[in-house]
């Protein structure tokens, strides 16, 4: 798949909740960098922190836009609070291998009603 094209089918999977589909986009050794979480390597380690995310929240991904640079896909995303982000996705031979995501976690937290960091 070209990066726009992974990109539409990882917010489709995203948006059923579904972990072991979302992980299976992903290569054995890819890294998913939420710039307000320490990152995640490999993909059995993607698969579990969505399968707690997913347990934690009621999340939805709505697309703003997407662009697509050679092997980089961008995805602008909201959801249906109001909350904005952004994600990277370096995608090599179909899978996603590198993902940093840009978004406010304070707010995420405030507006899930989930406990804030104590710092």
């Amino acid at each position: 798949m070209k990066p726009k094209e992974l990109l539409v089918k990882w917010v489709e999977v995203f948006n059923e909740g579904n972990a072991n589909a979302l992980a299976d986009l992903y290569q054995e050794d890819a890294i998913n960098h939420q710039v307000a979480n320490e990152p995640i390597i490999g993909k059995d380690a993607i698969r579990k922190m969505f399968e707690e995310e997913f347990a934690t929240a009621d999340m939805v991904c709505l697309i703003d836009n997407i662009f697509e640079d050679g092997e980089w896909g961008i995805l602008e995303w909201k959801d249906p609070l109001g909350l904005r982000g952004c994600g990277f996705f370096h995608i090599i031979d179909g899978k996603i291998r590198f993902q940093r995501g840009y978004w406010d976690k304070l707010s995420f937290l405030r507006q899930h009603n989930l406990p804030l960091p104590k710092e």
